[in-house]
């Protein structure tokens, strides 16, 4: 029996047509269309339409999903009181994400059927009710009055403003449209991987998309952009970021949001939100030295190590000027890439086949059982 390598690197476990990696040109596609092209000219419903439906919307198409997604972004009470009750302990905000999420679960009739159209609307409220939890998480930990979600906006304008308490200028709103468009979905990285093993075993989308917050929140997967603002806040102006990054690399230190498993040249995504941040970083000139530092930190990275950065390098100087927690970028990379899970575990449903693979074993031989007198 072939031995797969260590983590599974480029093993093929089976075919998707929702997203592709092209690590050796460094391209991303959704169903197709190139991530730079949905970054400049879509906005993030018609990619969340484009995951599940496999192509982009038409304008009845889109209007009414944005509808729908405006409309179920209420939390039920139950939810709700769970998540008022986490924030005053307070929790870990992942920790507070996949409760809520096991929560919602709850309320929802259609929460065990495997059928496509009530797969699909749990899928939906999910990404309707993710920016609601997150937001309301925030503001309850710092004994503020929840904001309602607004009637009528965009899911990066209704976050901004639950979060926040007023609305975002569109530029904001641009920003994190953008952020939200990159990390939607990312072929079978680990969290996706974990959403489709457990979805194998005819397990809820609710299920599958806990599973995947666990693998989200390691600092090696999602909870690296929470490890890039530590860093940038540690080394604090441009002119520490070289000395600061040759001191890690002599002592032998991972450099967060740098390198990828797949990708052997840029990440298109980090490309993306280098972009963002640079003209976030204009329009708001206090945020301008994040960026520069950022910038900075890059290019001393390349010098020492010709390494490229990766999505999560500059999601966390773009998120920091959002004014978004540190602690909440693993979450709002949730509330994107829920987006992402769903699809795989509609995918994974439509021809469902149990994910099963086998372990090399390297114990010890077969042995007689000692009775445990005779063992000394």
């Amino acid at each position: 029996m072939a031995v797969a390598p260590s983590g599974l690197e480029n093993v093929v476990i089976g075919p998707t047509a929702i997203s592709c990696v092209d690590g050796d040109a460094g391209e991303l596609y959704y169903r197709g269309y190139d991530v730079r092209d949905l970054a400049r000219e879509a906005s993030f419903e018609e990619v969340v339409w484009l995951l599940w439906h496999g192509d982009l919307p038409t304008a009845a198409e889109l209007a009414r999903l944005r509808g729908e997604l405006a409309r179920q972004r209420v939390i039920p009470h139950r939810t709700a009181a769970l998540i008022d009750t986490l924030a005053r302990i307070p929790a870990v905000p992942m920790a507070a994400l996949a409760l809520a999420t096991g929560m919602l679960g709850v309320d929802d009739p259609a929460s065990r059927s495997v059928t496509p159209s009530d797969e699909l609307q749990s899928a939906l409220l999910l990404v309707a009710r993710y920016p609601t939890i997150i937001a309301r998480y925030e503001r309850r930990r710092r004994h503020l009055e929840p904001v309602e979600p607004p009637s009528n906006a965009s899911t990066a304008t209704a976050f901004l403003t639950m979060l926040r308490g007023s609305p975002p200028d569109p530029v904001e709103s641009r920003a994190l449209d953008v952020l939200l468009i990159v990390h939607a979905d990312h072929e079978l990285n680990a969290s996706t991987f974990t959403a489709r093993v457990i979805a194998s075993t005819l397990a809820s989308v609710y299920a599958a998309v806990e599973g995947a917050l666990g693998a989200l929140s390691g600092p090696l997967h999602g909870g690296a952009n929470e490890r890039v603002m530590a860093m940038l806040e540690q080394i604090g102006t441009p002119e520490r970021a070289e000395p600061f990054i040759y001191g890690l690399l002599a002592q032998k230190k991972r450099i967060m949001g740098f390198g990828h498993r797949v990708y052997k040249t840029e990440d298109p995504r980090a490309a993306i939100l280098r972009e963002v941040c640079l003209e976030f970083a204009q329009h708001r000139q206090h945020g301008r030295g994040w960026c520069d530092l950022a910038m900075r930190v890059a290019e001393a990275v390349w010098q020492a190590r010709h390494l490229y950065p990766n999505v999560d390098f500059f999601s966390a100087p773009v998120q920091h000027m959002l004014g978004i927690p540190t602690d909440l970028f693993t979450p709002v990379f949730a509330m994107s890439r829920v987006a992402g899970w769903t699809a795989h575990v509609m995918e994974q449903h439509a021809h469902n086949r149990l994910i099963r693979p086998r372990a090399e074993y390297v114990g010890p031989p077969p042995r007689r059982f000692v009775p445990l007198a005779a063992r000394g």
